[in-house]
């Protein structure tokens, strides 16, 4: 039975009035963390730009919210709904299921619904390109990596990370540092400075984030200390140009749009899993002016011979999530 999402409109100044317009919910930290959400909208702009289609969004400020917003969504007849984030599986399981000729799309997570499409990606292989322009880079042999929250797929970036560090230097040693185990960790950007000041006294010259709003404060950390940074999701290059060595960027902007236009009239929208990696250009490293002139043609050749051994089979980047554990 369809229930009646109370208490979203008295919690937030947004209107909600029933139209087919696709919507876009994002995760906590907010839509301009610069990082994953920032992602998601630029996809939904992107979309909105091209066809001239608007859009709803909604930024969620608990957890409480994302089952209210969900239903909100889609008694409201939008669709496709895309909801950014592995945190919204649970939520997505019980309204897809209330709704099933509403179109929904997930990032980071699977749902197994008839009507959802659930986009994953191989973070591992894009994390294990920034390992070895990290081990290249570094004058110490020691590079550190800070994730948000203490979860496995945060650990899959990491562990990516150290494979690719220890391809390039077989005694390089790797850092890893959670920001904590609660949603707080993705926006925490003065605990994400603490833990790299920490790190950089360890002895680590190039610190790589997966930690959302918290990775400003990595970033911001590792420039005043006159050390190298690695973003993440989005391209961080610029935020500190000529001290992010480069950002391990997921296509979670492509996810959006290509849900938005799938899911539109006249689009092919196809449920099921979507797992996108190097082959699929779903991941990758970011080249830009801003780093140009940190990166020299030794590593390029490196990243290079990395990316056609992963794409052709030769490597298998370990997958933390698939035995919840890292070789490397």
């Amino acid at each position: 039975m369809k229930r009646i999402a109370l208490g979203l409109l008295a919690a937030t100044a947004l209107t909600f009035s029933a139209n087919a317009e696709p919507a876009l919910i994002y995760d906590l930290g907010g839509k301009f963390d610069k990082s994953f959400n920032e992602a998601a909208y630029n996809g939904a702009e992107k979309y909105k730009e091209e066809t001239g289609v608007a859009y709803r969004e909604f930024e969620i400020q608990n957890d409480a919210q994302r089952e209210q917003a969900l239903l909100k969504f889609a008694e409201d007849g939008n669709s496709p709904i895309v909801v950014a984030g592995f945190s919204w599986a649970q939520a997505l399981e019980q309204v897809a299921k209330e709704f099933p000729d509403t179109k929904f799309a997930i990032i980071d997570m699977v749902v197994d619904q008839p009507n959802v499409r659930s986009v994953v990606f191989k973070e591992q292989e894009g994390s294990y390109l920034a390992g070895v322009m990290a081990a290249t880079a570094s004058e110490t042999g020691t590079v550190s990596f800070v994730g948000g929250m203490g979860i496995p797929l945060i650990s899959r970036f990491a562990c990516g990370y150290a494979g690719g560090a220890k391809s390039v230097n077989a005694d390089a040693k790797v850092i890893e540092n959670m920001t904590g185990d609660t949603p707080a960790a993705w926006n925490d950007p003065v605990k994400g400075g603490e833990i790299t000041k920490a790190q950089i006294a360890q002895g680590s010259d190039v610190v790589f984030h997966a930690a959302g709003g918290t990775g400003v404060g990595v970033i911001q950390a590792a420039a005043d200390a006159g050390k190298l940074a690695i973003g993440v999701d989005s391209n961080q290059n610029g935020l500190q140009p000529g001290k992010v060595l480069t950002s391990m960027v997921k296509k979670v902007d492509v996810a959006v749009y290509d849900a938005f236009k799938d899911g539109s009239e006249g689009g092919t929208w196809e449920s099921g899993i979507n797992v996108l990696g190097l082959k699929e250009g779903g991941v990758d490293v970011a080249m830009d002016d801003n780093n140009k002139e940190l990166v020299t043609e030794d590593m390029m050749k490196a990243v290079e011979d990395a990316r056609a051994k992963i794409v052709s089979g030769d490597v298998v980047v370990h997958d933390f999530m698939s035995d919840n554990n890292c070789p490397y």
